[in-house]
């Protein structure tokens, strides 16, 4: 006697003649590879393959459902197999293309916070900078000196910014109030290990302020705070570039005792500002394209004048800019990268921080991590930020510079 057993708890009631073969006939149609879902008892809620008739009683035959549903669930798991293969193949080259192209730089360059101070070779950043700057010299002063204008007129074959060509008489008042001279602790070392720590919003919350505060060096930009970021920008200063318009920072605050405030002067103005600052004269109103601070507590021993010679070579060697151009479309090279060129003519060893731009499309990405800005603000500016970041990632490449944040 044949016996029709439902999936599940079902009562165990007797078939008759017709109900078997009835039965039978399902069983072969499950053979020939259907195979049912229990479509027809909603209340049992699973596969009917993954259920069988149970016969009690008797022979039964060999083709169960079950067995005929495993060809199917082969070719699923075969077909699922050769889609999963197909998927990490295509994510294989997705991740290789990345990298090719603009994430290489991260991969290549990125440098990590270092717990202890790296070694420094002498020469080094010297030997690499003849890549970048062709008839590369050290004989340049980094701070323009009195005696070289006052009693030999050195002459200058450009305009400010990049010489002081009629601008002498100013400059000649400015020197006799400043200084040149770089202190002793430093001069001294036979191997400088320095660091250029730009504004960059790539600077928060890196918590690279232990790193940076362990070099020999570091030159800090424009009006960029220290007081509330040193866990991420440090405390040291050794040099501050600056120019009137970006001078509005607290020097005793954001600066130590014994750091260099050193002048980048762009237009004869300047050289009238920081004279009458440290004179006490009548200030300077105009001819800044922004109001420079009026009043500026600092301490005439500490400020200097950069040489031009350092802006000349960013914009001929690094930006392949004109020194002549029209005064309505002057381009010029940001502190940032005049402070790279700087610190690759005086040290031995130079890691930069914080420098690279959002992307041109993203408009609401900060420029600075200490302030909501973004890149709307250098319009107009006369920086091509795109052409600085091409030479800075050639400085990267080549092993002049390394860089402690990703570019």
């Amino acid at each position: 006697m044949w016996q029709y057993v439902m999936p599940g708890p079902q009562p165990g009631a007797p078939l008759s003649p017709a109900e078997v073969n009835s039965a039978k006939e399902s069983s072969s149609s499950f053979s020939r590879g259907t195979c049912w879902d229990g479509g027809g008892w909603p209340e049992q809620g699973r596969d009917f393959c993954s259920d069988t008739f149970q016969v009690a009683r008797g022979s039964r035959d060999d083709s169960s459902p079950q067995e005929s549903c495993y060809p199917l669930r082969n070719m699923i798991s075969k077909s699922r197999l050769k889609l999963l293969a197909m998927l990490t193949l295509v994510l294989l080259v997705m991740v290789w293309y990345s990298i090719s192209r603009e994430d290489r730089y991260i991969e290549l360059f990125y440098f990590p916070s270092p717990e202890k101070k790296e070694p420094c070779l002498q020469g080094e950043a010297e030997r690499k900078a003849f890549k970048l700057f062709g008839n590369y010299s050290r004989d340049q002063p980094i701070f323009l000196q009195l005696k070289d204008y006052f009693w030999v007129k050195t002459p200058s074959a450009y305009e400010l910014p990049y010489g002081t060509k009629g601008s002498e008489d100013l400059l000649l008042r400015v020197l006799a109030i400043t200084s040149y001279s770089i202190p002793e602790s430093i001069q001294s070392l036979k191997c400088r290990r320095c660091v250029v720590v730009g504004n960059g919003h790539r600077l928060r919350n890196s918590s690279l302020g232990e790193a940076i505060n362990k070099y020999d060096v570091v030159i800090r930009l424009n009006n960029a705070p220290v007081a509330g970021y040193e866990g991420d920008v440090g405390s040291k200063t050794t040099m501050r570039l600056f120019y009137p318009e970006s001078a509005h920072f607290n020097p005793k605050e954001e600066n130590s005792p014994d750091t260099l405030l050193v002048l980048v002067a762009f237009k004869a103005m300047d050289f009238h500002w920081i004279e009458t600052i440290l004179s006490d004269k009548k200030r300077v109103r105009k001819g800044f394209w922004k109001q420079p601070p009026l009043i500026w507590d600092v301490n005439p021993k500490q400020v200097r004048i950069l040489n031009p010679f350092f802006m000349e070579i960013a914009a001929d060697k690094l930006l392949n800019l004109p020194m002549q151009q029209p005064r309505k479309i002057k381009q010029k090279p940001t502190t940032g990268l005049l402070a790279i060129t700087l610190a690759l003519h005086f040290c031995d060893l130079v890691h930069i921080a914080g420098f690279g731009y959002p992307d041109a499309h993203n408009r609401k990405q900060t420029i600075h991590y200490y302030e909501q800005i973004t890149l709307k603000s250098m319009a107009g500016s006369g920086h091509n930020v795109s052409q600085e970041a091409l030479a800075i990632k050639r400085m990267l490449e080549i092993g002049a510079v390394k860089n402690l944040t990703f570019f």
